[in-house]
């Protein structure tokens, strides 16, 4: 026997006990889950899915059709073929519960299974929309848990919960709710701030009336007003008073600037060059050891892809600072003049004719204006000539089309026999006077002559003496 508050029960082994509960947990089953009731409501859902499977597969030819013969709705068939499914079964799951209500049957569970159906629709109509994956399974996590403690009833009380929890900071009283309120608003807020410039950008990228630069700038600044009034509206949503931050807000501001003075530099010049159109994507510039063409102006840097396939990120300070040659500010149309040296034995009327003749042959060199053939100058070994021709597609490169019209140059002179020079010097050799040994030994004798007298010793003789012996 064992005693507790002075009251004596009895013992019951755990044999016992787990059979008590198994057969209340039977009980429970058998009351609640396998009620005739509760049974047709079950097996209702299960028609219903059927019926949505095969809804689903009858479906699925004529949305084939409908893309084939309607090519605008390409993009909007996809998206009904996501919500197809849930649709369908929503609708069967509808049409039971009106049948059961009809004939005054309990319809519980089937008022559950569409309220998950509708969330779940939901869920996934407006997941579908965002494209970062992070954000839509954040957003499908948060409608769940929102959807079950709807369906749940506790729905109510956990927001009641989650408000008692609060701090009073001066007059500001700040709860869980409140920052889990801010935390969801910012959320969507951002993601429609997002969905809305690129809607934007995409419509102002239609307009032919604007600069390419002049569409960018737009956009730019549709997405950081889009995104500050997001922000804005997510910290006015936890009841913070946003003069109150006003001081905080400068300090930080004036460390910012100075810590992040290349940075904003960098910001203010991706606008000014955003304004002034000086440059715009589509642009084949030259910037130091940089040639290419402009494929972004970003807010930081611009990007310029090169020829051999690099993409440079330029910061956009050195873009206005340093010198840019812009090969299609005005118009795409550019001149290239490339030197050509023949022999003086050449006929340069007729080799000025044959590298007119390649110029012409060249693909990719415009016949309007016409490229011409100018004798330079006499160098030190040939005849310096120089091709000018004018292309109108400098973003296809430059240096190739030369190459181009070199190798036709190259070929012609070679059937036609002229020669182009390499360096070379002339040595002339003048005849020596012939060889005379007795005017050497007087040149000779005549520079001894010329040689100064030996000095005197210290002993006032004429030099040292050799002794005797």
């Amino acid at each position: 026997m064992r005693r507790a508050s002075g009251v004596e029960r009895p013992h019951v082994p755990l044999i016992d006990q787990i059979q008590q509960k198994t057969l209340a947990f039977v009980t429970w089953i058998e009351d609640r889950v396998i009620a005739p009731e509760v049974l047709l409501q079950i097996i209702a859902v299960g028609i219903a899915f059927i019926l949505a499977v095969v809804a689903r597969r009858a479906l699925s030819p004529l949305m084939r059709r409908l893309r084939a013969h309607f090519p605008t709705v390409d993009r909007i068939v996809p998206y009904l073929a996501v919500l197809a499914f849930p649709f369908l079964w929503l609708l069967f799951t509808a049409a039971a519960q009106s049948l059961f209500e009809a004939f005054a049957q309990p319809a519980f569970l089937l008022r559950l299974v569409a309220s998950l159906l509708v969330a779940w629709l939901l869920i996934r109509a407006i997941s579908r929309f965002i494209r970062n994956r992070e954000m839509a399974r954040l957003f499908a996590i948060i409608a769940w848990v929102v959807a079950a403690l709807h369906i749940s009833g506790l729905f109510n009380p956990v927001l009641a919960l989650l408000d008692a929890a609060a701090i009073t900071i001066g007059s500001t009283r700040i709860s869980l709710l409140n920052i889990t309120t801010a935390l969801i608003t910012f959320a969507i807020l951002i993601w429609l701030s997002l969905f809305l410039s690129r809607l934007v950008e995409q419509s102002i990228a239609r307009m032919p009336t604007l600069s390419p630069s002049a569409q960018v700038l737009l956009g730019k600044l549709v997405k950081i007003s889009l995104i500050t009034l997001a922000v804005l509206f997510a910290i006015t949503s936890t009841g913070i008073d946003l003069t109150a931050l006003a001081v905080v807000g400068g300090a930080v501001g004036l460390g910012l600037g100075f810590g992040l003075q290349k940075v904003i530099s960098n910001l203010i010049s991706g606008v000014i060059l955003l304004m002034d159109r000086s440059i715009k994507p589509g642009d084949v510039i030259e910037l130091g050891e940089s040639y290419g063409w402009i494929n972004k102006l970003a807010a930081r840097y611009t990007s310029v892809i090169t020829r051999d396939g690099r993409e440079h990120l330029i910061p956009n300070e050195d873009v206005i600072t340093q010198t840019v040659i812009n090969w299609t500010y005005s118009n795409t149309e550019v001149r290239r003049g490339i030197p050509i040296r023949v022999s003086y034995a050449t006929d340069v009327r007729k080799a000025m004719a044959l590298i007119l003749e390649a110029a012409r042959e060249t693909r990719r060199v415009l016949a309007d204006p016409e490229p011409q053939v100018l004798l330079k100058k006499f160098g030190e070994y040939a005849l310096e000539l120089e091709l000018r021709i004018w292309i109108a597609d400098p973003h296809n490169g430059v240096a190739n089309v030369a190459s181009d019209v070199l190798l036709l140059v190259w070929d012609k002179f070679q059937a036609n026999g002229i020669h182009v020079p390499y360096p070379q010097q002339d040595l002339h050799l003048l005849t020596a006077t012939p060889f005379d040994p007795a005017r050497v030994r007087e040149i000779l004798a005549e520079i001894r002559d010329m040689a100064p007298p030996p000095a005197p010793s210290p002993d006032g003789g004429q030099g040292p003496e050799k002794s005797a012996g």
